[in-house]
């Protein structure tokens, strides 16, 4: 690219957003990106995100969008304090899991569209995956594909012919594919948390942090966070 081209990162703080990054940042593109203030209740990641915007240097560029109405509907473990975050091994592995909150994604990625059609950039990078996650409906390539299709019809942006693509680089990728290629591309990890409890450690025992312990040994290597258990 002779002048960079300009890419919204969904920026949560965590370990495929953050893998997300350094591949935008690998393919070219100037980084803008965007952390979004549910509620949740691991709150911490928004400090996570704040970091990780400072280590590629876009600081300035770094926006976090307050959405508290989704903690106020509710509906999820990780917005609604009643509600217990679950360990790995509880529940059915068919259901979706009451960690899900409703239409985060939806809403994600519409907010994106919005702030790429005011910036003028062309690509939308989501750490979504389909393989190592935890089930949720709004993480699967038939979502993206759907939501890419109304991003063109319902902007002037789309309709002028300004095509806003979704990059969705992890989807097919195993936990520990994402790892070995965050680590080759000197992704921050220590600066990253994955768990959905929010405490000071993360807590070694949701099904987050276990699909990220999991993911760091089948990719021999060391997860560099600190764990209250694991």
């Amino acid at each position: 690219m002779s002048r960079k081209e300009k890419a919204v990162v969904i920026l949560s703080g965590g370990l495929d957003s953050t893998t997300c990054m350094g591949i935008a940042q690998d393919q070219g593109y100037e980084l803008y990106p965007l952390t979004f203030d549910y509620g949740q209740r691991h709150h911490n990641e928004l400090d996570n995100a704040r970091a990780v915007a400072e280590h590629y240097g876009v600081s300035s560029r770094h926006k976090i969008v307050p959405l508290s109405f989704l903690k106020e509907i509710g509906g999820s473990a990780l917005t609604d304090p009643s509600l217990e975050v679950p360990k790995a091994a509880d529940g059915d592995a068919d259901e979706i899991p009451i960690t899900y909150v409703p239409g985060r994604n939806l809403l994600f990625l519409s907010i994106a569209a919005s702030y790429a059609e005011v910036i003028g950039a062309g690509r939308i990078y989501i750490g979504v995956n389909s393989l190592d996650y935890s089930g949720y409906p709004d993480c699967r390539p038939e979502f993206i594909a759907k939501v890419e299709e109304t991003i063109q019809l319902a902007t002037k942006a789309g309709v002028s012919g300004r095509t806003i693509r979704i990059e969705a680089p992890l989807m097919h990728m195993t936990k520990a594919e994402i790892i070995r290629e965050g680590l080759r591309l000197g992704v921050p990890y220590e600066l990253t948390t994955s768990c959905y409890q929010g405490g000071p450690y993360a807590c070694g025992e949701c099904d987050s942090c276990r699909l990220r312990l999991k993911g760091f040994a089948e990719a021999g290597a060391e997860d560099p966070i600190p764990y209250a258990k694991k």
